[in-house]
């Protein structure tokens, strides 16, 4: 497979792949999952387009990073080719080589000249199940109480120190989606883009739930422009 060194090269065509991310691989970190998608590519012997520099490699870009532990109905890759190929048979050469607990669900030609994927995104929607014995009152009326804040301060630790933010300006919806027995399913929206990223695991913090959620599912991303 040949790569253009050409100063002035461009890609001719961009492909944006949804895919979801099951159980098998929820605990796989960022960088391995983009290193087994460019092992995927690399053997479905597709026309990739390369970057520049000493150390070439496939021009992929994931629309936000998944955490670990969480999995997704709808994540997303804009990947660059050198030619045409027709979407059946980029499906299918993917399909072939991606590692069990991905799923390719579309391929969709995207412009070249369009926002990179990751400036698009905007907020993420999750599915978040929590065991707890707590009313349905006493979680419907912590809800209220937080959506009703203008403001929630709040402290995230990292490996590089604390993290200070309003928690409050990350939350766009947050409900109760299901109630069984020991158990509830919250939905929430979360913002999701340059001026910070929302966690369900401290949302469910600050509504007073003392154990992490047994289950994080992000079922959309939204993309600039798309309804809510």
């Amino acid at each position: 497979m040949r790569r253009s060194a050409s100063p002035g090269w461009n890609p001719i065509v961009r492909w944006r792949i949804r895919f979801s991310r099951q159980d098998e691989l929820k605990y796989i970190p960022h960088l391995s999952i983009m290193r087994f998608w460019e092992r995927a590519l690399r053997r479905a012997a597709l026309p990739l387009a390369y970057t520049q520099g000493f150390s070439p490699h496939p021009r992929l870009s994931l629309a936000a990073p998944l955490a670990v532990g969480v999995t997704s109905d709808d994540e997303m890759l804009d990947l660059y080719l050198t030619r045409p190929v027709a979407p059946n048979l980029l499906q299918s050469a993917l399909a072939a080589q991606i590692p069990r607990g991905i799923l390719v669900l579309q391929v969709q030609a995207i412009h070249p000249s369009a926002p990179a994927l990751p400036s698009q995104v905007r907020w993420a929607e999750y599915k978040v199940e929590l065991d707890t014995g707590r009313a349905d009152a006493d979680i419907e009326t912590a809800i209220r109480a937080l959506l009703s804040r203008d403001t929630l301060p709040w402290k995230h630790s990292r490996d590089t120190g604390e993290h200070y933010y309003d928690l409050r300006a990350l939350i766009s919806t947050l409900e109760v989606m299901e109630r069984q027995t020991g158990q509830v399913v919250l939905h929430m929206r979360l913002r999701c883009d340059g001026s910070g990223s929302g966690r369900p695991e401290q949302v469910t913090a600050a509504l007073g739930f003392p154990d992490p959620p047994t289950s994080i599912h992000r079922s959309r991303l939204v993309l600039e422009g798309e309804p809510p």
